[in-house]
């Protein structure tokens, strides 16, 4: 019964945003942080997201247009960096124009809005279709309300298309290693580094630029004294392009992988968590609060 209660809930405060984005922001801030959101001054780095969400980012249309995992790519080649875009193999508006036959032997099929939508096959021989149709046609149920739950109205006018990149292939065969890099008013500050992506379950670790471990999360926190990760080959080209990509946004994280010293461009994401990243300490709120400066 709890879970029903929860369930529509959860329904009632997500189509909110269709009366007010604000509303549905205030209590979702509230569910977090059990606290209330301050707009009228923020000061922690989601409060600030989220002033930016209703300020600035719902209407911009260079934050629309690199929100979109496929039209960012235009973007990133106007910045002059075309050599760290997957290579893209196909393009489709529905997934009836798929042809399978054409697939190489393994790729990565994603929806270009909203998260987690990705289809990764590593040998076409074993996938199963039809069943990866029903996939994909289910998450493209979301294109539509995708934008409502966390008021990314950023989100809303992206018109869905599917898009199909090469596999990123790594030594071991696991899934590669993800950078994040938080970006300031242009400036790359920090990097999130994603580990165990095969678990299901990731572990999230910051560092500084020079690979030491911050202690800016609840996993951080927990880290043993003497935690650390390898430094990739090509770790400092990794601040180099975020600095490129970054630099007319007030806050964006730009997302990258690393393999043998390669450097692909992921994605570029204006609200983690929708803006509500409760794993973060608050400590960490303020800080990142005090580093991003609105206008």
């Amino acid at each position: 019964m709890k879970k029903i209660l929860s369930k529509i809930s959860n329904t009632i405060i997500t189509y909110l945003t269709l009366i007010s984005p604000q509303l549905n922001t205030r209590i979702r801030y509230w569910q977090n942080f059990r606290q209330k959101i301050n707009l009228k001054n923020p000061q922690t780095l989601d409060e600030k997201i989220q002033w930016l969400k209703f300020n600035t980012y719902y209407k911009n249309p260079l934050v629309i247009q690199c929100a979109d995992k496929y039209a960012v790519r235009d973007y990133v080649k106007q910045c002059g960096c075309d050599e760290i875009l997957n290579e893209l193999y196909f393009s489709w508006d529905s997934v009836d124009e798929i042809n399978w036959d054409l697939l190489p032997d393994s790729f990565v099929i994603k929806w270009n809005f909203g998260c987690g939508h990705n289809l990764i096959c590593r040998d076409k021989t074993q996938l199963d279709i039809e069943s990866a149709k029903r996939k994909l046609r289910e998450w493209y149920k979301s294109h539509r309300t995708f934008y409502l739950s966390h008021s990314e109205v950023h989100y809303k006018n992206i018109q869905p298309k599917l898009i199909c990149e090469k596999l990123i292939k790594t030594d071991d065969g696991s899934l590669p290693v993800d950078y994040k890099l938080y970006c300031f008013n242009g400036n790359p500050d920090c990097v999130l580094v994603c580990l165990n992506r095969d678990k299901g379950h990731p572990d999230f670790y910051f560092f500084d630029k020079d690979m030491n471990l911050k202690r800016y999360n609840k996993t951080g926190k927990l880290a043993a004294e003497n935690f650390t990760v390898p430094r990739p080959v090509g770790f400092e080209k990794l601040f180099e392009y975020a600095q490129k990509l970054a630099a007319p946004f007030p806050f964006v994280r730009a997302d990258f992988y690393l393999e043998n010293g390669e450097v692909i461009f992921g994605e570029l994401t204006f609200t983690p968590c929708g803006g509500f990243d409760s794993g973060r300490l608050p400590e960490t709120q303020l800080l990142f609060g005090s580093k991003l400066k609105l206008n």
